[in-house]
């Protein structure tokens, strides 16, 4: 399982396998996201399956799938009030991580500048520079 840290609050890592939940748990995650829609592609393991395992390891589950290269304003909304809620740390999947990313940069940069958003996802292993312009638009800098 090959799970990168973005922040204290998220990680993000490529599909999860049902067998892997466990060790997500052992490390102290709470809540494991999909943001991977179910039957994406051939032979990916069932949501169904890995919630269940989520479950028994007594992790929460949220399934908030969103197409791969089509992350919209409400897709966005959605996320941010999600981590918001959700018991931390988080652990979010999808195919590669870079929906999740995306996600989390475009949540992110809301309150806090697109340079420091696009170091995280840099760390992290993940190159949201493309994202700038739209991270530029929706700052509302902190009063």
């Amino acid at each position: 399982m090959d799970i990168r840290k973005i922040d204290d609050v998220i990680s993000v890592a490529p599909q999860i396998m049902p067998a892997d939940v466990a060790e997500a748990a052992r490390l102290g995650f709470r809540t494991l996201v999909a943001n991977r829609p179910n039957q994406e592609e051939p032979g990916q393991p069932a949501m169904a399956d890995i919630e269940a395992a989520a479950r028994e390891n007594g992790m929460a589950w949220v399934y908030m799938p969103v197409a791969s290269g089509n992350v919209t304003d409400a897709d966005v909304d959605h996320f941010a009030e999600m981590i918001q809620e959700s018991e931390k740390p988080v652990l979010a999947f999808c195919r590669t991580g870079t929906r999740c990313t995306v996600l989390w940069a475009l949540s992110a940069a809301r309150d806090t500048p697109a340079r420091d958003v696009l170091v995280k996802a840099s760390t992290a292993g993940y190159d949201m520079s493309s994202l700038a312009p739209r991270m530029a638009q929706q700052f509302k800098s902190p009063k």
